[in-house]
């Protein structure tokens, strides 16, 4: 999927200041994602938080890998301002604003990577993936969640009554990812997912929260103009077949990827998007190959 990002860009731009009220999901998320780094025996120097936002999930790295030094990259400068302000004296957290289709860090410079829901947003996820080997030291981990199919499945079929225009974007299959992970080079890929289910009492109440965190359309081929009154009274009707006659209330699915991988040896060719293999070895590793050799 095409998205804009401008669009995308201005959205989390706009929310940053009131995001943290309205983020429930991407805290419960955030929440699970890190109990994974419970089971990684890894001592990280140098930790990107990819996608940082107000940088809450910042904070709580450089928290947990104290003498860690914690780095927070977001595409919105108002996110980045936001992260900024979890900084202290004791324990300092830097940021930079950049896009993670082109990541503006050395390559072997990170030794933990952590996304939490970024990649959903992501045009090109194999190139995105393939930057972050390319930064990742040897034997690294890359840490992420993101969105799979199954994501708000009722909104996406209530608005397909409505019209047929991109109104939900499309998101990537967790096995696809991990065919993705091992055909780029990471080592030993961990998959798993959940669905989580949330409850609203009507359906803009949901769109509603969708726009406070800046999710919402940002294809490059959604509609321009205002959504008609009677495309979206079509779609409340619509999205009524799946109110809950227990709970009164309108379910709203999301289903979550979780993923670890590992970094490669040094060495091992870099795939580049658009064909053929790049090796790269450090100083550090040809010179004990010298040495072993002599």
């Amino acid at each position: 999927m095409d998205f804009d990002r401008r669009e995308i860009q201005r959205a989390f731009g706009r929310a940053s200041s009131h995001y943290e009220q309205h983020a429930w999901l991407q805290q419960e998320v955030r929440s699970r994602l890190y109990e994974r780094l419970d089971d990684i025996q890894t001592e990280p120097k140098r930790i990107l938080d990819l996608g940082c936002g107000t940088g809450a999930g910042t904070a709580e790295l450089k928290q947990r890998y104290h003498p860690a030094q914690v780095i927070g990259l977001d595409f919105a400068l108002p996110m980045c301002l936001e992260c900024q302000r979890q900084s202290r004296w004791r324990r300092p957290i830097y940021t930079i604003q950049g896009d993670v289709a082109q990541l503006p860090l050395a390559a072997n410079s990170i030794d933990l990577v952590v996304a939490n829901l970024v990649f959903q947003w992501v045009d090109d996820l194999p190139a995105v993936l393939n930057n972050l080997r390319r930064v990742l030291k040897p034997g690294g981990v890359l840490l992420f969640s993101t969105f799979g199919p199954d994501t708000l499945n009722e909104l996406r079929q209530a608005w397909a009554v409505a019209d047929q225009l991109p109104r939900i974007s499309r998101f990537v299959d967790q096995h696809i990812i991990g065919d993705l992970l091992l055909s780029i080079g990471f080592r030993d890929p961990v998959m798993d997912c959940d669905l989580i289910t949330s409850t609203y009492s009507t359906v803009d109440v949901l769109m509603q929260d969708l726009k406070a965190i800046g999710a919402h359309n940002a294809n490059q081929q959604r509609p321009r103009g205002l959504t008609g009154k009677t495309k979206f009274n079509a779609m409340r009707q619509a999205y009524e077949r799946f109110r809950d006659p227990q709970s009164d209330k309108l379910p709203a699915t999301w289903e979550v990827v979780y993923a670890n991988a590992w970094g490669p040896s040094d060495g091992q060719p870099l795939r580049n998007p658009d064909g053929g293999e790049r090796a790269t070895f450090s100083v550090d590793s040809l010179r004990d190959r010298l040495r072993k050799k002599s």
